[in-house]
């Protein structure tokens, strides 16, 4: 039990551990994990869950879920993290970003179509918004959907689509007025990755992976039917999005923690003793550690809120904000401690190479889901109330733009 939980948590978190620790290690992934292999893992668990009733616990029975409570998912999230299991954006959009703008904006046919079967894994899903000129300013983008009877003609390309090859679905933001402002000329779809006239091409990352793509697309139709939300309703439905993207981004990972980062200081020798008999190291993992406990904390803040039916909004930046860059300063300090090794890892060496792996991903993160730049003007704006920045394009069409 933990010190904090009630007797009921308590009763949950034993649960879910007694469950998880049957199940779990069946799916276990490695560094050696190959992507298909990966992906067959991600859904197989993602099944698994939604048979115990593990997946989705907040959303309502009838679409799938559990109708649990925020503590209970809370608590689950905690004890998977424990594991090294198949998780992240191959089944993650679904969770944590189509099926929240769906049950926002979308009708009860359209969260029954797709709820359940992107809870069981049957579905996965991508995120189709940022383009090679629309990334920091989303609402600058020039993907364009025209009406046609029943079907909307979309005509466009998107970049930095986590997972795209292996989606079914995308959800995506595209422009539908260009004779208004930027931001109001835009609407949300929903699009099935096999309809003709998509060209995926993966992105060599310096990792040597390809989770990222440029997505094309070329005269695909959408049926009216797969609009979320009114026509120019798009921003709106995409800051649902972005805000539940930051939420879940900010979720404390096992491997991520500063305390895998103190256990491989003891670990790792130093000029007297280990790294971790260091002050100076000592020094720096606690104002990390520090940072940490307040992102958990504030993360715990913004659920409750939202499971009161409040929306943390701009709150959310700071989030994501403080995460990033905890991320990549402690991930990169890690590598540091450990010398040469941290930097010629080896096969053998899991702690360097996970090291190294997190360093490298904590990079994409100052971009991914909003880079800081516009993350700190969100903060400075919408939440300390500061004045906004100024902006020539405000109110003018985008389509006199230059």
């Amino acid at each position: 039990m933990d010190f904090n939980d009630t007797p009921d948590e308590a009763a949950f978190r034993s649960e879910v551990s007694q469950w998880l620790m049957q199940n779990a290690p069946e799916f276990t992934i490695t560094a050696d994990t190959k992507e298909q292999e990966f992906v067959a893992k991600a859904k197989a668990w993602q099944a698994k869950k939604a048979e115990a009733g593990y997946a989705g616990i907040r959303l309502p029975k009838d679409v799938g879920g559990r109708a649990g409570s925020e503590m209970e998912s809370i608590l689950f999230d905690t004890e998977e993290g424990k594991y090294e299991l198949p998780l992240g954006p191959v089944v993650g959009i679904g969770q944590s970003m189509a099926i929240p703008v769906i049950r926002k904006h979308g009708t009860e046919d359209q969260l029954k179509r797709f709820a359940e079967p992107t809870l069981k894994g049957d579905i996965t899903w991508c995120q189709l918004f940022s383009e090679p000129a629309a990334g920091s300013d989303l609402a600058g983008l020039r993907t364009k959907a025209v009406k046609d009877g029943d079907e909307w003609v979309v005509n466009g390309q998107k970049v930095w689509s986590s997972w795209a090859h292996h989606a079914d679905w995308g959800i995506l933001l595209a422009r539908t007025d260009p004779t208004v402002a930027k931001h109001k000329g835009l609407t949300f779809f929903l699009i099935d990755m096999k309809s003709p006239g998509i060209d995926i091409r993966p992105i060599r990352q310096i990792s040597g992976e390809s989770d990222f793509n440029e997505t094309f697309m070329t005269d695909v139709r959408i049926p009216d039917k797969y609009r979320i939300g009114e026509v120019g309703e798009g921003w709106a439905c995409a800051m649902t999005v972005l805000t539940s993207e930051r939420l879940s981004s900010a979720e404390l990972k096992e491997s991520e923690s500063v305390d895998y980062l103190i256990e491989l200081a003891a670990q790792t020798p130093g000029d007297r003793g280990t790294a971790l008999d260091n002050d100076c190291v000592r020094e720096r993992l606690a104002y990390w550690y520090s940072l940490e406990q307040g992102q958990k904390n504030f993360h715990l803040r913004m659920l409750t809120k939202l499971s009161q039916g409040s929306g943390p909004g701009a709150e959310a930046s700071l989030l994501k904000l403080v995460y990033a860059q905890r991320l990549q300063q402690s991930a990169g300090f890690g590598m540091e401690i450990q010398g040469l090794s941290g930097l010629a890892t080896s096969p053998s060496d899991h702690a360097a190479e996970e090291m190294q792996k997190t360093y490298i991903w904590s990079t994409a993160m100052r971009v991914a889901g909003g880079a800081d730049e516009v993350l700190l003007n969100q903060i400075a704006e919408r939440v300390l109330g500061m004045p906004g920045e100024m902006r020539g394009d405000k109110n003018i069409p985008f389509n006199e733009l230059a």
